[in-house]
């Protein structure tokens, strides 16, 4: 009997395998309700690029500043309404295959995302700041993003009274993507969710009317920073993965704790390899202490704070940082609790050196902007010690903060944008003089944000501070809290010299005037300064607010 034909023997291998097959494919469970806030704020970006596309240019400001505002709107009263359905406790689970989690610090994370989200629409979309161009109101993103600086095609745009209001669906897809990061409950969710709002925050940093190369520089580095952070950070799932055989979180975790739910004989081989498990952890560590601006990967903070629109810089200070300690605390409490004494120590150190660098140089700086981005520096390093506190008290008080500190930001970037010259923004110090006696009322709204990130009692930062620093102290870090203290009484220093300098020298002659703003910057200052007072005042609610939403599921 002569031999079968290669072509036969193929096609009996597809019909073998097609016997085998399972007649039906089960399709994935997506739980589209639990995850209605991301839709909506994805869904409404892509509107956005529609409008953009389709409206003529003349209508495009006002509708995209109205569609991103109600998109963001509609997603926070679908995270309301989870919350009060009980998913941010009873029924927390996680959603979407288990990529993503549906509980309690999610929900609030979402909740100051979009508030903060919905507030710096309103500082994006002011108008009436800088004076008309060519009998045209003009905003604070360059007239054409793609023309050179300087040149022919960006004149041209000017002169023609163009806009780039691309800026508010790409704000709307930075958000989701800041949605999803604290949720994330694997690894390759939490890689996507990261590239998602980072890409955006890269091309929105580049977009500032007035020096434009200074913005574009900002730009470059945050993106090439961004990269290499991104790269570590994949580098760590990656060895992660090869450790525990999975991405998922609970996966993970159960490996760690040496009670994985089935032992394969790879797994076997790589479950007792420590180096994958703390060389991955580490890196993906890594990852994330970049995007909270924590030393020693704080580099990128200053000038990209400094060279972005102002209304980005206060947008990117404020999300970014919750999205990123939402991750952060997922990932120490969820996947790695089994390596708490690995852990705990190099965080002590992170959070001792990022509180103390960050006031310590701050002390040195002459621009209002940077002045902040150190500022900020050193509350990632407050946040960390309540991180470090290892307790459901720890968690309640950083989701306490990063929302009181969000709001302060914000409010604080919008003063920020209303101080200006002939060249735009005064944002030099020395220009801040006697600027208490020329516009009281916005410079005692600036020293009501600069006393609250000082810790000054009565204001939103003094709450904040002694919820992380009790939960710190509680938690057997009482060292750190010291060193807490001392640095919180270092800046108030600089803090109280920006007050000194604006109430109490005298003016220059040639220094800046305060623009009278629309409602829209008008509102976003009122709101975080209404923040600022009531969680300064009244803090208990939304402390236990907090707590009620301090515990992750699994």
């Amino acid at each position: 009997m002569s031999p079968a034909a290669p072509g036969a023997v193929v096609h009996s291998l597809w019909t073998t395998a097609a016997a085998e097959a399972p007649v039906k494919i089960p399709g994935p469970v997506i739980e589209y309700a639990e995850l209605a806030p991301v839709l909506i704020v994805l869904g409404t970006a892509l509107v956005g690029v529609l409008v953009e596309a389709f409206l003529p240019r003349r209508l495009r400001h006002p509708a995209q500043a109205l569609l991103a505002a109600v998109g963001l709107a509609a997603a926070f009263a679908a995270v309301v309404a989870l919350a009060a359905g009980g998913y941010a406790n009873g029924k927390a689970h996680p959603a979407a295959m288990g990529a993503v989690a549906v509980d309690g610090p999610a929900l609030f994370l979402q909740g100051t995302i979009l508030l903060t989200g919905l507030v710096a629409v309103l500082t994006f979309a002011e108008r009436r700041l800088d004076p008309a161009a060519h009998g045209r109101p003009v905003d604070s993103f360059a007239a054409q993003a793609a023309a050179v600086p300087g040149g022919e095609a960006e004149q041209k745009a000017v002169r023609a009274g163009l806009t780039t209001t691309e800026v508010f669906p790409v704000l709307l897809f930075a958000v989701g993507g800041m949605l999803v990061f604290p949720a994330a409950n694997d690894l390759l969710t939490l890689f996507v969710a990261l590239e998602v709002f980072s890409l955006p925050l890269y091309v929105l940093c580049a977009l500032a009317r007035r020096q434009r190369l200074l913005s574009q520089e900002a730009a470059v580095k945050y993106f090439l920073l961004g990269a290499f952070s991104s790269a570590i950070l994949l580098f760590g799932v990656a060895l992660l993965y090869g450790y525990a055989g999975t991405v998922t979180y609970s996966g993970i975790a159960d490996v760690v704790a040496g009670t994985p739910r089935t032992v394969t004989p790879a797994l076997a081989a790589t479950m007792g390899n420590d180096a994958l498990l703390l060389i991955g952890g580490a890196m993906v560590l890594m990852g994330l202490l970049f995007k909270v601006g924590a030393v020693p990967f704080h580099m990128w903070t200053p000038d990209v704070y400094q060279g972005a629109p102002t209304p980005v810089t206060g947008f990117m200070a404020a999300a970014t940082k919750v999205a990123a300690f939402g991750a952060l605390l997922r990932l120490l409490y969820v996947v790695l609790p089994g390596l708490r004494w690995d852990w705990r120590p190099v965080m002590w150190g992170v959070a001792i050196v990022t509180m103390l660098i960050g006031a310590v140089v701050a002390v040195t700086q002459t621009d209002v902007k940077r002045l902040l981005a150190y500022s900020s520096i050193a509350h990632a390093g407050f946040i960390l010690a309540g991180v470090v506190a290892t307790s459901p008290a720890g968690v309640s008080s950083v989701l306490f903060y990063l929302g009181a500190y969000s709001f302060v930001t914000l409010g604080a970037f919008a003063v920020v944008t209303l101080v200006r010259d002939a060249g735009g923004e005064a944002t030099q110090l020395s220009k801040w003089a006697g600027l208490g006696r020329r516009s009281p009322l916005v410079a005692a709204v600036f020293a009501v944000f600069l006393l609250a990130f000082a810790g000054i009692p009565l204001t939103s930062g003094f709450a904040g501070k002694f919820a992380v620093f009790k939960a710190a102290a509680q938690g057997g870090a009482a060292p750190l809290v010291i060193v807490g203290v001392l640095a919180s009484a270092i800046a108030a220093f600089f803090y109280i010299r920006v007050i000194v300098l604006m109430f109490f020298n005298e003016p220059r002659p040639e220094g800046p005037t305060v623009a009278v703003p629309s409602p829209l910057t008008s509102t976003a200052i009122a709101v975080g300064l209404v923040v600022t007072v009531v969680l300064g005042v009244a803090p208990q609610y939304f402390l236990d607010l907090a707590g009620h939403a301090g515990v992750f599921v699994r």
